[in-house]
């Protein structure tokens, strides 16, 4: 049997649901040091992937920050033992950090980041594996890693952010480390809607629940090809892509209801 995400315990991540709706709202709980991520934070948070695409009663994932920040990326206390690592430690906690990323990503189900305040370096990453971001007033977004004289090349940065937001702010945002705000990230395209803290979670629960009310089935498949598609070669392999994710739509279980129902109700308008 699947472990269930209600049941699961994590010392770093509350969660809350997931509801009727099939809405399951996951906080990271470090809000004393702005939801910094630790390692302990990375590996709970890729266990939540895994967890939450076996869990059939999680529908729609929202990710927010406990308190007044979203994320402020790596905790500060273990940026500082860093630096005595050897070279094989250093490299075992990038792949956690690049792992966890990419499981977050490409988890089939969909997830809605609501910032709330700064989201910072691997931070500002979280909310980029979401498939749609909102933010509050408050929000502060930024890579930040040139500050520290990192390379803004990290946990997928390189690649998310080009593609959501375009390679010239891309590369503006990652070379100089510059910390925008809401409306900033909201006219480049790095967040979709920008409203008020006492907003967010409302409007972030309302768009997951419009979400929730179509067919797992049909949202896995687009959040696949949409996922595929950014990179895709031509627009002749997009549209093969299409094809076949739209004939395994169109045999599912949900797809014959929803078409047997629909035929119900013009009959009954023609009678």
């Amino acid at each position: 049997m699947s472990e269930s995400l209600a049941r699961t315990l994590f010392t770093r991540l509350q969660i809350t649901g997931p509801d009727v709706d099939g809405v399951a709202l996951v906080t990271l709980a470090r809000p004393d040091s702005l939801n910094s991520i630790d390692l302990e934070m990375f590996t709970e948070l890729k266990r939540l992937a895994v967890v939450a695409e076996a869990d059939p009663q999680v529908r729609v994932m929202i990710l927010t920050g406990a308190g007044r920040g979203f994320c402020a990326g790596l905790d500060l206390e273990v940026a500082g033992q860093l630096s005595g690592l050897s070279i094989e430690q250093y490299m075992h906690i990038q792949e956690l950090a690049g792992s966890t990323i990419a499981a977050l990503r490409l988890m089939p189900k969909p997830l809605i980041a609501a910032v709330n305040g700064a989201a910072t370096g691997g931070g500002l990453a979280l909310a980029l594996v979401a498939d749609i971001r909102l933010a509050n007033e408050q929000a502060r977004m930024g890579v930040a890693f040139t500050r520290l004289g990192l390379s803004s090349c990290d946990v997928g940065m390189s690649w998310l952010l080009p593609r959501i937001v375009g390679l010239g702010a891309a590369s503006e945002l990652m070379l100089t480390g510059r910390i925008i705000d809401a409306q900033a990230a909201a006219r480049i395209g790095l967040v979709n809607h920008v409203m008020t803290a006492d907003e967010l979670i409302d409007s972030a629960y309302q768009l997951a629940r419009e979400i929730a009310r179509n067919s797992a089935f049909a949202m896995r498949l687009t959040k696949q090809g949409l996922q595929t598609n950014v990179d895709a070669t031509s627009l002749h392999a997009a549209i093969e892509l299409e094809n076949r994710t739209q004939a395994l739509a169109a045999r599912s279980e949900e797809m014959q209801t929803v078409f047997a129902r629909f035929s119900e109700e013009q009959a009954s308008k023609r009678r």
